[in-house]
C-alpha cells in the first residue's frame, strides 16, 4: 500500500507545480507517520525534499550563471566600442589597475628569481671549493713531500741537540776535572810537609773516587739502556728489512703470475679461434 502511494506520487509530482508536489509530499509524509512511522517511507521523503532543493538550488545557479555571462558580455562589448572608437585606453582605471598589477607581479618574479640566482652562485662556491680528484692527488703527494721534509728536520734537529747536550755534558766533566786538579796540586804541596796533611789529602782523593765510582756506574746505567734501545732499533729495523724483501719477492711473483696468466689466455683466446666449432648431430 505504501509503495503504491509513493508510485503514484512520484508520477503526479512531475506535473503538478511546486507548491502543489510541496502539499503533496506532506501530506504523504503525515500518511507514512500515521501507519508507518518507522517504515523507509520516511527516508523517501527526506529524499524527495533534498531532491526538490537541488533542483531550486540549481535553478539558482542557473540563473547567477547567466547574469555573470551577460555582464561580461556587456564588459566585452564595452571594451570593443573602446578599441573601435579610438579612445585613449590608457588613461582609463582599468588599464592602470591592470598595468600595476602587472608591475607588482613582475616585481615579485624578479625578486623570486634574484633569490634563486644568489642560491643558485652560492651553491657554484661551494661546488668549485671542493677539490676535484686529481687536486686531491696533488695535496695527498704535497702533504707526503711536506711530512718527509718535516720528519728529516726534525732528525736533524734532534741530532744536533743531542750533540750539544753531550758537548755540554763533556765540558762540565772537563771543568770538574780541572778543579778537581788544581785542588789536589795546591793540597800536595801542604800534604808532604806533614802527617795530618798526608792523612787529608789521603781521606779527599778517596771522597773524589767514590765520587767518580758514583758518576761511573751512572754512566754506565745510561750507556745500557741506550744500548738496550739501540738494540731493540736494530731489531725492528732488521726485521722491517725483512719484511721488505719478503714483500719485494711476493710482488715479484705476483706480477710473474699475472704475466704468465695473460699468456696462458692469450694462447686459450688463439686456440678458440682457430678449432672450428663442431656442427651438432641432426
Amino acid at each position: 500500500m505504501l509503495a503504491t502511494g509513493n508510485s503514484i506520487s512520484c508520477k503526479t509530482m512531475a506535473n503538478y507545480k511546486e507548491p502543489d508536489v510541496l502539499e503533496e509530499v506532506r501530506i504523504l509524509s503525515e500518511r507514512i507517520d500515521k501507519e508507518c512511522p518507522h517504515s523507509m517511507g520516511r527516508r523517501v521523503v527526506s529524499l524527495l525534499g533534498s531532491l526538490k532543493e537541488l533542483e531550486k538550488q540549481e535553478i539558482d545557479f542557473q540563473s547567477q550563471r547567466s547574469s555573470d555571462c551577460l555582464r561580461l558580455q556587456q564588459d566585452v562589448d564595452e571594451l570593443d566600442k573602446m578599441l573601435n572608437s579610438g579612445a585613449n585606453y590608457e588613461d582609463s582605471d582599468v588599464f592602470h589597475c591592470s598595468l600595476q598589477d602587472s608591475s607588482e607581479r613582475l616585481e615579485s618574479a624578479k625578486k623570486e628569481l634574484a633569490t634563486k640566482l644568489r642560491s643558485i652562485v652560492s651553491l657554484k662556491r661551494q661546488f668549485d671549493e671542493v677539490p676535484s680528484q686529481a687536486e686531491l692527488i696533488q695535496y695527498e703527494l704535497r702533504l707526503s713531500e711536506l711530512n718527509t721534509q718535516i720528519q728529516k728536520k726534525l732528525r736533524q734537529t734532534r741530532k744536533h741537540y743531542d750533540t750539544y747536550n753531550a758537548l755540554l755534558e763533556i765540558k762540565d766533566l772537563m771543568l770538574k776535572e780541572t778543579s778537581l786538579l788544581n785542588s789536589i796540586s795546591l793540597q800536595f804541596q801542604n800534604a808532604i810537609t806533614s802527617a795530618d796533611g798526608r792523612i787529608k789529602l789521603t781521606n779527599s782523593l778517596e771522597g773524589i773516587l767514590n765520587g767518580t765510582q758514583q758518576k761511573l756506574e751512572k754512566v754506565q746505567l745510561t750507556l745500557e739502556s741506550e744500548q738496550k734501545s739501540c738494540d731493540t732499533i736494530k731489531e725492528k729495523y732488521t726485521t722491517a728489512i725483512s719484511e721488505q724483501r719478503r714483500s719485494s719477492s711476493l710482488l715479484k711473483l705476483f706480477q710473474e703470475e699475472c704475466a704468465r696468466n695473460e699468456r696462458l689466455r692469450a694462447q686459450m683466446q688463439e686456440h678458440c679461434n682457430l678449432v672450428p666449432k663442431q656442427e651438432q648431430p641432426t
